[in-house]
C-alpha cells in the first residue's frame, strides 16, 4: 500500500518537533469550564522566572502531565494550572548582577527605576522555562498561565495580608530571624540549607565578681562556636537544679574584652550535663538566647550589622570588621589576656542561604510575622479526617510533626522586587494604616505626607495562596474558581512539604473554607548515581533538555516514571534513559511489523474499535489487554503511575510482541486463506491501538505519531475511523469484564510455561534453536486435555517436529516440570551422548571441588567470626547454588545412563 514509509528506528526529535505545535494549534490543551464535564485540576508548582529546567522538574512535570492526559482521556475537563513565581531574592540578585556589569547598584537607580529594569528582565527572560517545559510535552493550557505578580494574585496577596492583620494574625515585632548578609534580607527557615562542617568549640573564661564588683579569682568557662557574638552577651545561664553550678546563683561576671557586668541567670533550657553547665546568652544573635532574654527581661545588644560587619555596639577596636575577621581578633585578644582556656575540634551544622550559599547570621530585627498557631489546628484536622490524603501515606506524619512544632512565620523581606507590604505611615503624626487600597490621606490627622513600608513580602506569601488565587480568588463567583476549586492533586517533592504544602493547606482553609487539594503525591528527589544531591558545585547535574535531545522526550518521561517508586529518591545516570529509548524502539518496531502487512484484506467495513477473537491466542491477548486496563486504572487510582507503566510495558513488550505476534505470524503469512489473515491483522491492530491509548499519557509523542499512521492506513482503506484526529483527545480504553477470562489466561499460561521449559532445555543441552526436537508430555488427563487443541502453539513456538500427549517416556530424555506436567525431550540423535556425558562428568568434578572448598571455608570458625556478615552470607548463597547445580548435573547424568 502507498502508506508513508516508516523509518527503521524511531526518530524522536523529528516527531516531537511536529506534534507539539500541532496539539497547540488544534487547541488540544484548552480547558472547557462550560463543557459539563467533571473537573480535574492540578496546580503546577510555579517555577522561578530565573529558573532553568532541571531533573526535579522532569520528574514532577512527567507525573503531573501523565495524570492530566489520563484524566482528559477519561472524560474530565482536565486543567493543569500553569504559572511562574517572581522569586524575590533570586530575581533581585540576577538584576543586581546585571547592574554591577554596568558599574551600577540598585541604589544608583532608585526603587522605581530598578523595578522597571526588573520587569524588563522578567519580560525578556522569564518565559524560558515555559518553553523548556513544552519540550517535555507538558500539556497545560498556557493561555491560563498566571504570574505571582499579575494584578489578580497581587490583589489577593493584599487582601490576605489585611485580613490577617485585622484578625490579629499579622504583627510586627523584634525577633531573631535568619539573615543573609549577601542578599541583605531575612530568609525563611526552609530556605536555609544546613551542612555539617568541621569547626571548633572555643572555651572562654568569664571572671566572677563579688558584691563590690571586684574579681573573686573564680572564672566561669563557657563554650561557643561563634566567639565574635560574645561581644553582645548579656547574661550567663545555669540550670536552676544543677548542684555543680548552684554556688553561682545570684552572681555577676565581667564580660571579657568589653568589661560589661552581666548577671548569672537560672533557666531550665540549659543542659546541666553538657560542658561546664554554663551557657553564654546573646539575645540579639541566637533564637534560644532570644527566648531566654524575653523570659528574664535581658537587654538585646546587636553587635553585627546587616552586611555581616561589627557595628557601633561592639568595642571600637572591632567596629567595621567582617564577622570572621573579628572572630580572629577576639580569639587573639582572649588568648593574650589568658581567657582562652582551650580549643576543641567540633563538627556542627552550618546554615547557608539557599540562593547564594552565604552563611546565615541569626539576627535581631524588626520584621512582620504571621501568627501560625490559630492556622495549624484546621490544617492538622484536614489530614486527620481524610479530606487530604498523602501518597505515600507516611508523609502525613512528617506534615503533622512540622505543623505541631511550627513557629511564627517571618514574612517581610528587605528587597525591592516583590509584593510590597501594604502598610503606610503618616510622616506627620506617625500613625500606621494597613489598607486594601493605597491611602491618600492619614486617617488620624488628614496629612497627605504618607510613605509605604519599604519591605516586600516573602515570596512564599504569594505561593501559599496559589491553589485559589490562580483560579480567580478573591472573586469567588469567577467561573474558573467555582469549577476547578478545590483542586484534586498536588504533586511535589518531600523537601517542600514544609515550605509550601502545609502553608497552602493553612491558607486555603482560612480564606476559602475548603482544602486546597484532595490528594498530595510526594515524589522522591532526583540525585546522582552515588546518591548525592545534584548541584552546580559538584558538577553532577543532568540537563533534562540534553536527555530529550539525545533520547527523546518520551524516553525521558518513561525513565523518570519507571524509576519513581513510592516516593523513594532516584539515583540517576544518563544510562538510565536507555530504558525509555529501548522501549520506544520496541513499540516502533512492533508497529512497523503491523504496518508492513497487507491492510487491504481488512476491507472497507473494518472497524478497528471492534475485536474479532477466533482462536485461543486472540481470546488470551484480549483478556490480557483488559486485565492490563484494569491494573492500570487501579495503579493510577492508588497514585502509583510507575506500576501503571510497568503493566503497560509488560503487556506490549512481552505479551503482545513476544507471544501474540509470534503466534499470529502463520496466519498473517497464510496466502491461501485471506480470512485468517484478515482476522489476525484485525485483532492485532485492535489490540495495538488500545495499547497506544493506554501508553499515551506516558509517551505522548510516540503514540500520537503511530496513531497518525494508523489513521492514514485506515483512510486509504476507506475504513471506519471512530476515534477522531488526535489520539490525546480520545477516550481512554474502558474495561470490558466480559473479555477477561481467567480460564483462558490459565490455559495460555500452561502453553507459555511449557514453551519456556522447552527453550530452557535447549539452552541447557546446547541444542540450536533451529534444530527440531521430539517432545513428550506426561501428566493428569485433564491437563493434557486442555493442551490437545493448542499443542500446535507449542510446536510452533518451540520448533517441535513431533509432539505427543501421554506418550511413553523417551530414553534418554531431558526433563522439566510445568504445573504438574512432565515436559520431556528425547535426546537420542539430538546430541552426542558420549560427549555430553564427558562434559557433565567434568562439570560434576568441578562443582564437587568448588563445594568442598566453600564448605571448608565456612567450617573455619576464624573466617566466620571475623569476616563481615554480608561476606559470610554471600558464601552460603554460593554453596546453596552450587549444590543445586550439582544435583541437576547428577540427574542429567542419570538420564544419560
Amino acid at each position: 500500500m502507498p502508506r508513508t514509509e516508516l523509518t527503521r528506528t524511531y526518530e524522536p526529535n523529528a516527531v516531537e518537533a511536529r506534534w507539539y505545535p500541532w496539539w497547540e494549534e488544534q487547541g488540544c490543551f484548552h480547558i472547557q469550564p462550560d463543557s459539563g464535564k467533571p473537573a480535574f485540576t492540578i496546580n503546577m508548582p510555579p517555577p522561578n522566572i530565573t529558573g532553568q529546567l532541571h531533573m526535579g522538574h522532569g520528574l514532577q512535570d512527567t507525573v503531573q502531565d501523565t495524570y492530566i492526559r489520563y484524566k482528559r482521556m477519561k472524560g474530565f475537563d482536565a486543567h493543569w494550572q500553569a504559572g511562574k513565581d517572581h522569586a524575590g531574592i533570586a530575581t533581585q540578585n540576577v538584576v543586581e548582577k546585571m547592574l554591577r556589569g554596568e558599574g551600577l547598584t540598585r541604589h544608583d537607580l532608585g526603587r522605581e527605576a530598578f523595578l522597571e529594569r526588573a520587569w524588563e528582565w522578567r519580560n525578556k527572560y522569564g518565559d524560558i522555562i515555559t518553553e523548556q517545559k513544552r519540550k517535555l510535552g507538558d500539556s497545560a493550557d498556557w493561555r491560563q498561565e498566571v504570574f505571582t505578580m499579575d494584578p489578580g494574585p497581587s490583589r489577593a496577596v493584599r487582601e490576605v495580608f489585611v485580613h490577617l492583620y485585622e484578625k490579629g494574625l499579622v504583627y510586627q515585632g523584634d525577633y531573631i530571624i535568619n539573615w543573609c548578609p549577601r542578599c541583605h534580607s531575612a530568609i525563611s527557615n526552609e530556605e536555609v540549607n544546613y551542612e555539617d562542617r568541621a569547626g571548633h568549640l572555643w572555651h572562654i573564661a568569664y571572671p566572677v565578681l563579688d558584691a563590690s564588683g571586684a574579681p573573686t579569682g573564680e572564672k566561669i568557662v563557657v563554650a561557643t562556636t561563634r566567639p565574635e557574638t560574645m561581644l553582645g552577651d548579656t547574661a550567663i545561664a545555669i540550670h536552676p537544679e544543677s548542684e555543680r553550678t548552684a554556688h553561682l546563683k545570684g552572681k555577676r561576671v565581667q564580660l571579657p574584652l568589653v568589661g560589661r557586668v552581666i548577671p548569672v541567670i537560672e533557666d531550665d533550657f540549659v543542659d546541666r550535663e553538657f560542658g561546664t553547665g554554663c551557657v553564654k546568652i546573646t539575645p540579639a544573635h541566637d533564637p534560644n538566647d532570644f527566648e531566654a532574654g524575653v523570659r528574664h527581661n535581658l537587654e538585646r545588644i546587636l553587635v553585627i550589622d546587616g552586611t555581616g560587619k561589627m557595628n557601633v555596639n561592639a568595642p571600637a577596636k572591632y567596629q567595621g570588621m567582617d564577622r570572621y575577621e573579628c572572630r580572629k581578633a577576639v580569639l587573639a585578644d582572649l588568648e593574650a589576656e589568658g581567657l582562652l582556656v582551650k580549643i576543641d575540634d567540633h563538627q556542627h551544622s552550618v546554615g547557608q542561604c539557599s540562593r547564594c550559599d552565604t552563611i546565615i547570621e541569626p539576627w535581631l530585627s524588626k520584621q512582620w510575622f504571621v501568627k501560625v498557631k490559630p492556622l495549624v489546628g484546621p490544617a492538622l484536622a484536614a489530614v486527620a479526617d481524610g479530606r487530604i490524603t498523602f501518597h505515600p501515606a507516611h508523609w502525613a506524619n512528617v506534615y503533622n510533626r512540622w505543623l505541631e512544632n511550627l513557629r511564627d512565620w517571618c514574612i517581610s523581606r528587605q528587597l525591592w522586587w516583590g509584593h510590597r507590604i501594604p502598610v503606610f505611615y503618616c510622616e506627620d503624626c506617625g500613625a500606621m494604616m494597613v489598607t486594601r487600597e493605597d491611602p491618600t490621606v492619614c486617617d488620624t490627622c488628614g496629612s497627605t505626607d504618607i510613605r509605604q513600608d519599604e519591605d516586600v513580602l516573602d515570596t512564599w506569601f504569594s505561593s501559599w495562596l496559589w491553589p485559589f488565587t490562580t483560579l480567580g480568588w478573591p472573586d469567588v463567583d469567577a467561573q474558573k474558581f467555582k469549577h476547578y476549586f478545590p483542586t484534586d492533586l498536588m504533586v511535589t517533592g518531600y523537601d517542600i512539604i514544609f515550605l509550601w504544602v502545609s502553608r497552602m493547606v493553612m491558607a486555603s482553609l482560612e480564606f476559602t473554607g475548603e482544602v486546597p487539594f484532595r490528594d498530595v503525591f510526594i515524589t522522591g528527589i532526583v540525585k546522582d548515581e552515588q546518591g548525592r544531591k545534584m548541584s552546580k558545585s559538584l558538577g553532577n547535574g543532568i540537563d533534562p533538555l540534553d536527555m530529550v535531545k539525545s533520547y527523546g522526550a518520551d524516553a525521558v518521561r518513561y525513565s523518570m516514571t519507571i524509576l519513581n517508586t513510592e516516593g523513594q529518591d532516584i539515583k540517576l545516570s544518563e544510562q538510565k534513559f536507555e530504558l525509555g529509548r529501548n522501549f520506544a524502539n520496541k513499540v516502533w518496531q512492533a508497529f512497523r511489523f503491523l504496518h508492513m502487512q497487507d491492510w487491504s484484506v481488512l476491507g472497507t467495513d473494518f472497524d478497528v474499535s471492534q475485536p474479532r477473537p477466533i482462536e485461543l491466542a486472540d481470546e488470551w491477548i484480549l483478556s490480557r489487554l483488559h486485565s492490563t486496563i484494569k491494573a492500570v486504572d487501579q495503579h493510577f487510582d492508588r497514585y502509583r503511575p510507575n506500576e501503571s507503566l510497568q503493566a503497560i510495558h509488560e503487556f506490549i513488550w512481552s505479551e503482545f510482541c513476544d507471544w501474540y505476534v509470534e503466534l499470529i505470524k502463520p496466519r498473517l503469512y497464510d496466502k491461501e486463506d485471506e480470512g485468517r489473515r484478515r482476522d489476525a491483522l484485525a485483532n492485532a491492530l485492535h489490540v495495538f491501538t488500545r495499547a497506544m491509548q493506554l501508553l499515551h499519557p506516558f509517551m505522548p509523542f510516540l503514540t500520537e505519531e503511530i496513531w497518525s499512521h494508523i489513521r492514514e492506513g485506515l483512510g486509504e482503506l476507506g475504513a471506519k475511523q471512530p476515534w477522531g484526529d488526535a489520539l490525546m483527545m480520545h477516550d481512554y480504553p474502558e474495561l470490558s469484564d466480559a473479555l477477561v477470562s481467567e480460564e483462558v489466561e490459565a490455559r495460555f499460561r500452561l502453553v507459555q510455561g511449557i514453551t519456556v521449559a522447552l527453550r530452557n532445555i535447549r539452552a541447557e543441552q546446547q541444542v540450536s534453536p533451529k534444530q527440531p526436537i521430539k517432545v513428550v508430555l506426561q501428566g493428569p488427563s485433564e491437563k493434557l486435555g486442555v493442551l490437545e487443541p493448542v499443542k500446535h502453539y507449542v510446536s510452533q513456538l518451540a520448533l517441535a517436529e513431533s509432539f505427543e500427549l501421554g506418550g511413553e517416556r523417551p530414553r534418554p530424555a531431558a526433563a522439566n516440570v510445568v504445573d504438574g506436567v512432565d515436559v520431556l525431550v528425547a535426546l537420542a540423535g539430538l546430541i552426542d551422548l558420549d560427549a555430553e556425558r564427558a562434559r557433565l562428568q567434568k562439570e560434576q568434578q568441578r562443582l564437587s571441588g568448588f563445594i568442598t572448598g566453600i564448605e571448608k571455608k565456612l567450617g573455619n570458625e576464624s573466617f566466620v567470626s571475623r569476616a563481615p556478615e554480608e561476606v559470610v552470607a554471600k558464601e552460603r548463597e554460593k554453596l546453596d547454588a552450587a549444590k543445586l547445580d550439582l544435583e541437576r548435573i547428577q540427574h542429567n547424568l542419570s538420564e544419560l545412563g
